[in-house]
């Protein structure tokens, strides 16, 4: 009798879970770009093994393990595994109720495969109805089979992406063939978001400008841009362009014909992904982009990063330029002196060869934004506007265009919230922001990821700095917390005689107890620095009245 009210019910349920399943692999896919490499790369990880190595998942190997031991004949198995599946829907039924389920963004692709893969959950489910083995088998391969059915139907995607890659190639070169257009690439490991968008705003107060979508640097995020949105009118067209294979920049830039680039900076991040640094050097640090540009073309370069030096050496370009924040012994094109860091602006004074002169006082976050404004500055210069144009157009520069915001929290906490992504140059970055404020310091992040041989370095340096800022730190993830942790105490060690308080590293992924955390800790005037991916639950904590 029991088995048979179960046997009615628990499809139903069933049915439930693998949607759920399904949506979080798609996302899953979908947030590592349908990338094999970054979502194995996922996988290694503490949060990713979790996937897996949880109770639940492990609960449903034992209880498949028992069914075909004890025969399917023991009516606690059948109830088991039905209790089992209805406290799943209960614990899916809180997350979409506190809004931290995991769902993709519903975009063509992710309804085309959606759909697929739903239909085959459907089709098992019509052949296996009465089967609770079968079902239970589906589910604990349902990660297989959705990710099967995402790299089965990739050869289909990539046909698409080359018609539409044509396509957009084939309009933006009719565009330019009338002379009125200019393109502009933007390249690197770090900055490129915050260039464009600075480079956006300057230009759009003198030019008709089209940039690309916020955070959309693929090749399909570009060719679509040009086919939705680039019209014969507009004299410049500015794409930022990110990579995780070499040769993606250079296929990108043979459909935009770039007349200038910029590269903004390169670092360790996505190296895992490039598999060595001589083929990270090849996209992100701009050698195809210096490549696809003509003899004539423009290449503007961050004379503070060494590889982008390197680059200005070999790079058989007759128009090259470089901007720096630290001059030094470097011969550059324009330079910032100095540079004044507050809370809600920065100010500087720009310096070029022509031995002009402008002040800037902008409204974004962090020194920092002072090297990716004078990238902007000098293309701006570069086309046509004067430095006194600039500055007044540097005004209408935002605070969420530079990817950093400050934000009053709950009782006077000053929330810096830099929680889109994370790299290393931009973590140490923003720790030299957050040191300016007076009060106590903590910072909120997860460990890097993709960062490959180099991780274990990189994680010990921010730790370092870490630990001479923050008077907390709280890293969410437990991949390279070790390491960390390590330069954390080390820097501790050299400052023990300076603090009154000793400062704590701790490692905590539970939203509701970072945020007690953080509660107990900082009072009104105290700074925090949600740095990378933070879980959208702790920031909206952290703000709600």
């Amino acid at each position: 009798m029991l088995v048979d009210i179960i046997n009615k019910i628990f499809p139903a349920i069933w049915l439930l879970v693998e949607t759920k399943h399904l949506l979080f692999w798609l996302y899953l896919w979908q947030l590592k770009d349908y990338h094999f490499g970054r979502f194995i790369d996922h996988l290694r990880t503490h949060q990713g093994r979790k996937i897996f190595l949880n109770p639940l998942y492990i609960s449903k190997l034992g209880l498949l393990i028992l069914f075909f031991w004890r025969g399917g004949l023991s009516n606690y198995i059948p109830l088991a595994i039905f209790l089992l599946y209805l406290s799943e829907i209960i614990r899916f039924f809180r997350t979409v109720l506190n809004k931290s389920f995991k769902k993709p963004t519903p975009t063509k692709k992710i309804l085309f495969l959606g759909g697929i893969s739903f239909s085959i959950i459907i089709i098992f489910l019509i052949n296996c109805f009465s089967s609770l083995h079968l079902l239970l088998i589906f589910d604990i391969l349902i990660s297989i089979i959705i990710s099967f059915i995402v790299l089965i139907l990739q050869p289909l995607s990539v046909l698409i992406r080359k018609n539409i890659l044509k396509e957009a190639g084939k309009k933006i070169g009719e565009i330019k063939k009338r002379g009125g257009l200019q393109v502009i690439a933007i390249v690197g490991s770090y900055g490129k978001t915050s260039t464009k968008e600075f480079l956006a705003t300057i230009l759009s107060q003198k030019y008709k400008v089209l940039k690309t979508p916020e955070h959309q640097n693929s090749e399909i995020g570009i060719a679509n841009c040009i086919l939705q949105d680039l019209e014969p009118d507009y004299q410049f067209f500015i794409a930022e362009i990110g990579a995780y294979n070499k040769g993606k920049i250079g296929e990108v830039s043979s459909i935009l014909k770039p007349d200038i680039g910029i590269v903004t900076g390169v670092n360790q991040q996505h190296l895992a992904l490039f598999g060595s640094m001589k083929n990270l050097l090849s996209a992100e640090g701009g050698e195809e982009l210096a490549m696809a540009l003509h003899k004539n073309g423009l290449l503007v370069l961050n004379g503070d990063n060494k590889y982008c030096l390197d680059l200005y050496k070999k790079a058989d370009i007759n128009n090259k330029k470089i901007y720096v924040l630290n001059r030094k012994d470097i011969e550059a094109d324009e330079w910032a002196e100095e540079i004044e860091v507050k809370e809600r602006f920065i100010s500087f004074i720009v310096r070029n060869k022509n031995k002009e002169m402008e002040y800037f006082r902008v409204n974004v976050l962090g020194k920092h934004n002072a090297q990716n404004l004078l990238a902007a500055i000098l293309v701006a210069r570069e086309v046509g506007m004067s430095l006194e144009e600039i500055t007044n157009a540097c005004q209408l520069i935002s605070e969420k265009e530079a990817g950093m915001v400050l934000k009053k929290g709950k009782n006077g906490i000053n929330i810096i919230d830099s929680s889109y992504s994370a790299n290393p140059d931009g973590v140490l970055a923003n720790l030299d922001y957050l040191s300016i404020f007076p009060g106590k310091k903590i910072i909120v992040m997860p460990c890097l990821i993709e960062l490959g041989s180099s991780s274990s370095e990189v994680h010990k340096k921010i730790g370092r700095r870490i630990g001479e800022v923050c008077d907390m730190a709280i890293i969410t993830t437990k991949d390279k917390f070790k390491e960390i942790k390590e330069g954390f105490d080390e820097a501790q060690n050299n400052l023990r005689n300076l603090r009154k308080n000793e400062a704590r590293c701790l490692l905590c992924d539970r939203v509701n107890d970072i945020y007690s955390l953080i509660n107990l800790f900082a009072k009104p005037g105290d700074a925090v620095l949600l740095e990378g991916r933070i879980p959208p639950k702790l920031i909206s904590l952290l703000f709600e009245d």
